[in-house]
């Protein structure tokens, strides 16, 4: 697993939570026609053990899709309704990138081995990201965070829609581009123009911040793709309905984050996948959700 692609959970698993009833997701959702597109990549950068390639014919049927990640805003609608709590909630931590932490947090915090960057904090959750003494007032219209795929399948649940599979996320994210690196073409910032939330410097000691945020930014920030959709490189992690591969207990992800950079970990590319258990959650991972039309 790569350094923006947050460690695994090993605590033991919960049991499943019934969502009551069904709500109301205002969130915008553009209609795609379907069809046969060309899936996976052959680029010499892909990384062979997430199994990108080879490129092969998909063809997926019409559906629906969000147009930008599921925000703070929409997520607090499904609790306030539900009382549902977040799988991170339950666990009582979640992981956040160090550097966000103040001093005292991050001393007391818990650090993987591998990827000594992230800390497991105690009481951090989607409206706490950073943990005890932080909230999401001036990011109500920022990606929720610290969601599972359960807390992400559970608010599908209740807005009556559903995860889009691999092939649905990585058509809408082409947004019509016949193999293109990005959601806009093959050059990462076309005439000096940043287009997706990534890390700018160098990982982990320094983030420059040149493309105008450090953390995560707006859901309807940067241009949109050929299809409308927004951020579907960098900004959060997106989890999609698949399991990685067949027999693996890990559910897939695509779109890469803020934390991505090209030096270890260039999977803001459109063809990138990662996994991560359904049960883990961290400050660079949220959703979007899909419809059948």
């Amino acid at each position: 697993m790569s350094g923006c692609c947050p460690p695994a959970r090993a605590g033991d698993a919960l049991p499943d939570r019934i969502v009551p009833g069904h709500g109301l997701d205002e969130g915008p959702l553009v209609k795609l026609p379907g069809g046969t597109f060309r899936m996976g990549t052959d680029d010499p950068d892909r990384i062979p053990e997430d199994r990108e390639g080879p490129v092969h014919p998909v063809t997926v049927a019409p559906f629906a899709i969000d147009v930008h990640c599921v925000s703070n805003a929409r997520f607090a609608a499904f609790v306030d309704t539900t009382g549902y709590h977040t799988d991170a909630e339950r666990f009582g931590w979640s992981y956040v990138f160090a550097k966000f932490l103040p001093g005292r947090i991050r001393g007391a915090s818990p650090r993987p081995d591998q990827t000594p960057w992230w800390c497991a904090v105690q009481g951090a959750f989607w409206r706490c990201p950073e943990g005890p003494g932080s909230d999401v007032e001036d990011r109500w219209n920022h990606p929720v965070v610290h969601v599972s795929w359960h807390d992400a399948a559970a608010y599908c649940a209740w807005a009556g829609r559903r995860l889009p599979t691999e092939a649905e996320w990585e058509y809408a994210a082409r947004g019509d581009l016949d193999q293109a690196r990005y959601p806009w073409g093959d050059e990462l910032t076309p005439n000096g123009e940043h287009r997706c939330n990534i890390w700018q410097g160098r990982f982990p000691v320094h983030n420059s911040g040149e493309d105008g945020h450090l953390g995560t930014a707006p859901v309807d920030a940067y241009q949109p793709n050929g299809f409308g959709l927004h951020n579907v490189s960098g900004n959060v992690w997106e989890w999609c309905a698949d399991w990685f591969d067949p027999g693996e207990q890990s559910r897939s992800l695509h779109g890469g984050s803020y934390l991505c950079h090209d030096s270890y970990c260039n999977r803001y590319r459109v063809a990138a996948r990662t996994a991560n258990t359904p049960d883990s959650s961290s400050g660079n991972t949220g959703f979007r959700t899909a419809a059948d039309v």
